[in-house]
């Protein structure tokens, strides 16, 4: 039997870890594996393996190497190659396995045959008698409260902290969680009256009973003083009967106060349907016994729970098996006889019966089997396929992701049952565990309005009422005699048993499914791998989505919500991110109001165009020109005239894909527009058009203004432009021009520059010949910079490589032209790829900072031959700076951006050289700047196997 991937990645202390250990994928030798034992040696930097063994019955982890994380990442790569199947079988385990085994069976052995030492009747007896006094003047507290009114009363976190630490004083520390948690719980809630009454209600109830502690049934007694806080020791709760079954571990979460760190794992025994609850405790950090078999798994155990009314609580004992992944369905039984396993009646139920034999209960586990989110407004519930529901908690984040997972489509969901409403903690969709972040912050259920209303005014103004109560509750209230503030609180507590025990299933209906996708689902690993990703914002993202755009994968449905989040802010990637998400996505956009402009409609729904916002009209727009240019520009030409003068110019750009001469009467008429950005946008797009009639115009222009004698070009600039220039938007925000005469702007210099870069080439090569005779055509000075300019611009926009080669080499060697170093990467980019590498091949290590610029136009991956001449360059400064430690420009540092850039655009091929190169350098920054490149490179050779 063997783990999934996803298994093993449940184990990891952090990413970091499981990331590095995906890196050791080819180091491993004499690896095997036999019953509950794996081992294996791991090539590290020194001469001697490091040892690593795995007990796969725990999981516990020994390995030789300096780590402090549990699981190292050495074991973590033992795992997943085990996973992979990499790991054969073997008849016995290696000796330095054995050893180690055979001493944590003896250390296990120790533990569990040691006795704590028991406490003396006497100490045991003053304890008791300190609870007792401090839970007679909490109660002397709680009654004043509720005397005098809750309206009146302190209810700051100083108040609660004073009575809280005189619990502590008195060892009743479960009572003094719950005062120190009750500012926060009732901070911002509208129905706080009714909040504290009820839990006010509860510590008199608690107070009550351990005043009568001896005469209460042994369940209900230890229950009590398990919520008052009486230390159980482990070993006596081993020393209880235990329950074997096989124990299917349904769900898992790690909170935080006040540096505690609490892990909660629900488990169910999939032949009795008991639910145990596995409680850990760490301080500090989340550094938590390794014992826990991976969610998503079943183990045949003996359990050991904790006494009490309402047994919940639970230690691991024996294991009889390892781990296996749970089967379906995972409700073979019912907690309740007769009702349907996993039903919602079988856990409100299974619930009441709890909260009846423990009235102090705040939460009871519950596995719901098939049902279907359901959201309205910011009203949660689920609903199975009777129409039976339930509501949600008011949670911190809405729990789109248990949506995202379900599509309308039945899951398995597995929560916590508490007076506010169901807690999702894990949803059990496609075979695989999620795990659902949901924090409680309040409740939809209706509070007990009659009872807070007296608590808020105080006992001492007006008094219960019993007829007001529900029947039962009115009964058993009726017949409560004594000071009005503990009437008060035994009729809250009455009501509030009897309300939480005896709330019926709502009504609801789901929402139509998702459209099923028959796309191939996304591999888990680089499912994996994208999430993080995209959390660590990596520059990885562009090629990971080239390299997975032919699969035509869909993505999880886990991680849909990521995704259309992601694709409200990264725009670049949008487009790719809602392809991934795909008909999940799209279904997810349309239920959730923040996503809605992330809805693609199809092409042929026009509806969008007449009734859409503007960016889902846009969007609309080019999907439709990148599937049919012609319709595209019709239905804008069809609408043109009305549309609103801020949306024209971006519709307008939408036609730079696919853009012909079809497209020139409709650009013609936007330069008779009102607004100076449309005008701007037509005019752009004109001059991309060589042979279009604003071409012409620009051309005519340019034989006016520019004439050549046979010696040089001679200038014949207008002082004014006529009304069809200004129309062709050649005097458009002229005040900020670079261009200065006199220390004044050179206006006409401007004009001058915008009418040339809107000329066809063609007319430079008639005029003046090849563009290398037309780069020694003398000019007056002041022509040369809007010149150059314009042509460089012109030949961006008509992707001339001719002229780009010449006007790179002219702004290359003549800085004083000022060139946008944008602009020479740009004509650049237009040189043939081995033109533009054989330039980067001449330049020497002191030109770092030009194959710095430049490098960034070259296609990536960058060709190897490139690669290893850049790898050669770095370590010749490497080696400088270990020869002259301390100067001034040696430092890795200045290189920086270069590094960053060849992260991202070296062939994968390049590994094993920048390897080398981190071990001849000479200088530790360095080699640590090389160790990183080699680390990045891995990463995205890993990237690239997961998507195959």
């Amino acid at each position: 039997m063997t783990w999934t991937a996803q298994q093993v990645a449940a184990l990891a202390p952090d990413a970091a870890s499981l990331t590095a250990a995906r890196k050791l994928h080819g180091r491993w030798n004499s690896a095997g594996w036999c019953a509950t034992a794996l081992w294996g040696l791991c090539k590290g930097s020194g001469a001697k393996p490091y040892q690593t063994i795995v007990d796969l019955s725990g999981p516990a982890y020994k390995c030789s190497c300096p780590s402090r994380k549990f699981p190292c990442k050495h074991a973590l790569s033992l795992l997943l190659i085990w996973s992979d199947g990499m790991v054969s079988e073997a008849a016995a385990p290696a000796d330095h396995a054995a050893e180690w085994l055979g001493a944590r069976a003896q250390r296990e052995a120790k533990t569990a045959a040691a006795q704590q030492k028991t406490p003396s009747a006497a100490t045991a007896a003053q304890r008791r008698d300190r609870v007792t006094a401090g839970l007679a003047d909490l109660d002397v507290w709680l009654c004043d409260q509720v005397r005098t009114g809750l309206a009146q009363a302190d209810r700051s976190f100083g108040a609660f902290e004073s009575v809280a630490a005189r619990m502590v004083d008195a060892q009743v520390p479960g009572v003094a969680s719950v005062l120190r948690q009750l500012p926060r719980n009732v901070v911002g809630r509208e129905d706080w009256p009714a909040v504290l009454l009820r839990e006010y209600a509860r510590l008199h109830l608690l107070a009550t009973a351990h005043r009568r502690l001896d005469d209460l049934e042994p369940a209900l007694a230890a229950s009590a003083r398990t919520h008052i806080g009486y230390p159980v020791t482990a070993e006596s709760v081993r020393s209880e009967s235990a329950v074997r079954d096989h124990w299917m571990v349904l769900g898992l979460r790690i909170t935080e106060e006040e540096r505690v760190h609490t892990r909660k794992v629900w488990v169910r025994g999939r032949t009795s349907g008991r639910w145990a609850l596995i409680l850990d405790h760490s301080f500090g950090t989340p550094a938590f016994p390794a014992d826990l078999p991976v969610p998503g798994s079943m183990v045949d155990a003996d359990l050991h729970f904790y006494p009490g009314a309402a047994a919940l609580r639970a230690l691991w004992g024996e294991r009889h098996d390892v781990p296996e992944p749970i089967p379906r369905p995972f409700a073979t039984a019912p907690e309740t006889p007769g009702a349907e396993p996993g039903g919602i009646t079988d856990a409100l139920t299974a619930h009441a019966r709890a909260l009846g034999t423990d009235p102090w209960l705040r939460s009871w586990p519950v596995l719901l089997s098939d049902v279907v989110p359901v959201v309205s407004g910011d009203a949660w519930s689920v609903v199975d396929h009777a129409g039976s529901a339930l509501p949600l908690a008011r949670l911190a984040r809405q729990p789109w992701q248990l949506m995202s997972l379900s599509g309308g489509h039945p899951v398995a969901v597995v929560g916590e049952w508490t007076a506010d409403g169901l807690v999702p903690v894990s949803a059990w969709a496609g075979g695989e565990m999620a795990a659902i972040d949901a924090e409680a912050i309040g409740g939809s259920r209706a509070q007990t309005d009659e009872l807070a209303s007296v608590a808020l005014l105080g006992t001492a103004r007006r008094g219960v009422d019993p007829a007001v109560l529900p029947e039962p509750v009115a009964e058993a209230a009726g017949r409560l005699s004594g000071d009005p503030a503990q009437i008060l609180l035994e009729a809250a507590a009455l009501q509030d048993v009897f309300a939480r025990g005896a709330v019926l299933p709502g009504t609801g209906e789901p929402p139509e499914p998702a459209e099923t996708d028959q796309r191939p689902i996304l591999p888990a690993p680089a499912a994996t791998r994208l999430v993080r990703l995209l959390s660590e914002a990596s520059p990885f993202l562009t090629e990971w989505f080239e390299v997975a755009e032919p699969h035509d994968f869909r993505a999880p449905d886990a991680i849909c919500t990521l995704l259309l989040d992601q694709a409200k802010s990264r725009t670049p990637l949008r487009e790719s991110l809602l392809r991934l998400a795909g008909e999940r996505g799209r279904w997810l956009a349309e239920h959730h109001a923040p996503w809605h402009t992330l809805a693609r409609a199809s092409p042929d729904d026009r509806s969008v165009w007449s009734h859409g916002r503007p960016a889902e009209r846009r969007a609309w727009l080019a999907q439709l020109r990148a599937h049919d240019s012609c319709a595209a520009r019709e239905t804008l030409t069809g609408t043109w005239h009305s549309e609103p003068g801020p949306v024209r110019a971006d519709l307008l750009a939408v036609l730079a894909e696919g853009l012909t001469l079809a497209d020139e009467p409709l650009l013609e008429s936007a330069l008779d527009d009102s607004r100076a950005e449309v005008r701007r946008v037509a005019a752009d797009l004109l001059a991309r058009l060589p042979d279009s009639a604003f071409a012409a115009r620009m051309t005519e222009r340019a034989s006016r203004w520019l004439t050549f004698d046979g010696k040089q070009l001679v200038a014949d600039l207008p002082h004014r432009l006529e009304d069809s220039a200004r129309r062709d938007g050649i005097a458009d925000r002229t005040a900020h021009t670079a261009y200065r005469l006199d220390g004044a702007p050179h206006v006409t210099a401007e004009w001058l520059r915008r009418v040339i870069a809107a000329t066809p080439m063609r007319h430079w090569d008639a005029l003046l010949g090849a563009p290398g005779s037309a780069a020694r055509v003398g000019m007056r000075a002041d022509l040369l910079g809007p010149v150059t300019a314009g042509w460089a611009d012109a030949a961006l926009a008509q992707h001339d490589s001719r002229w780009a080669a010449t006007l790179f080499e002219v702004l290359t060697g003549t800085p004083t032209l000022g060139a946008d170093p944008d602009v020479r990467r740009q004509l650049f980019a237009l040189l043939p790829l081995d033109r533009r590498v054989e330039y980067l091949r001449t330049l020497d290590s002191s030109w770092l900072a030009e194959i710095e610029l430049l490098v960034q136009a070259v296609p990536r991956p960058w060709p190897v031959p490139l690669a290893q001449y850049l790898i050669r360059l770095l370590l010749d400064r490497a080696k400088l700076a270990a020869a002259r430690p301390g100067a001034p420009g040696l430092s890795p540092a200045s290189y920086r951006t270069l590094f960053r850039t060849a992260a991202v655009h070296f062939p994968i091929e390049a590994t094993a050289a920048v390897e080398i190169a981190a071990r001849r350098c000479g200088d530790p920054y360095w080699e640590t700047c090389f160790n990183e490149l080699a680390h990045d490179l891995i990463q995205r050779t890993t990237m690239l196997e997961e998507l195959q």
